[in-house]
């Protein structure tokens, strides 16, 4: 009854879902289970920030990596993704893509969803709006380029996350009338914070378990996520979670 009435609200709001591939060769995994169509009309997510989040099932999870690419880290964060078929979303930087275009091509290439966080990471919603649209513009323009070979302000996969969380009503307005979805989170590791990788997958288990379901942020360049990340997935599957891939319609991945 739950999914079935998560697939309604998801029909109303514009949204479509799609089951995904199974794991080849891998039926242990915990995979992907699906894939939910994220359409440009769709409201800011995340109950962290916004009223609304993604329509999800209980245990039903969307993974998502901001900050990144970075070398050391994000290809421990994809070895262990790919080691259980699990499909994220990473929202990137555009001066770590500048820095790393083959591994935001990997990203791509793996069949994560491409999200954009940004050129720089400065607080947006306190800078005057057109040089904040500029900041997010530049982002854009550099992870269009090194992923598709042309620098363009209107991005591939229409998703965006606001550094630190901080938007405005002025911006917010911006995005949506390009047809930018924003991303929030429902539930996040705290890895900005130092500590020990132990210690952040008790607290991002426990703060899941709480909340049942949604958007779960992480930092894909810190040490520590990338240390934790294979046994928090193993754990996942071992309480029942199942992972979500949002995509665009234009980039369906499945």
């Amino acid at each position: 009854m739950q999914r079935f009435l998560a697939l309604l609200a998801m029909m109303a709001a514009g949204l479509s879902a799609a089951a995904a591939e199974p794991c080849a060769g891998r039926p242990d995994a915990l995979g992907t289970e699906r894939v939910l169509t994220v359409d440009a009309g769709t409201p800011p997510v995340g109950r962290k920030s916004f009223p609304n989040t993604l329509p999800l099932a209980p245990k039903e999870l969307v993974l998502t990596f901001d900050d990144g690419p970075w070398p050391g880290t994000t290809p421990k964060v994809l070895d262990a993704l790919k080691a259980e078929c699990v499909r994220a979303t990473f929202f990137l930087l555009g001066r770590n893509v500048q820095a790393n275009p083959a591994l935001a091509r990997r990203i791509l290439a793996e069949g994560h969803t491409i999200g954009h966080h940004s050129f720089s990471h400065p607080l947006l919603g306190r800078m005057a709006p057109d040089k904040a649209e500029a900041e997010i513009n530049r982002g854009i323009a550099a992870d269009e380029l090194a992923l598709y070979g042309q620098a363009r302000n209107e991005p591939t996969t229409p998703f965006f996350r606001f550094p630190g969380f901080v938007s405005s009503p002025a911006l917010l307005d911006r995005l949506k009338a390009r047809g930018i979805v924003v991303f929030g989170a429902d539930v996040w590791a705290s890895d900005w914070n130092p500590m020990a990788p132990a210690y952040e997958l008790a607290l991002i288990l426990a703060r899941i378990d709480q909340v049942g379901r949604g958007i779960v942020l992480f930092h894909d360049t810190k040490a520590q996520t990338a240390a934790m990340l294979p046994a928090f997935l193993r754990e996942l599957k071992r309480r029942g979670y199942r992972v979500v891939q949002v995509v665009s319609p234009a980039k369906r991945a499945f």
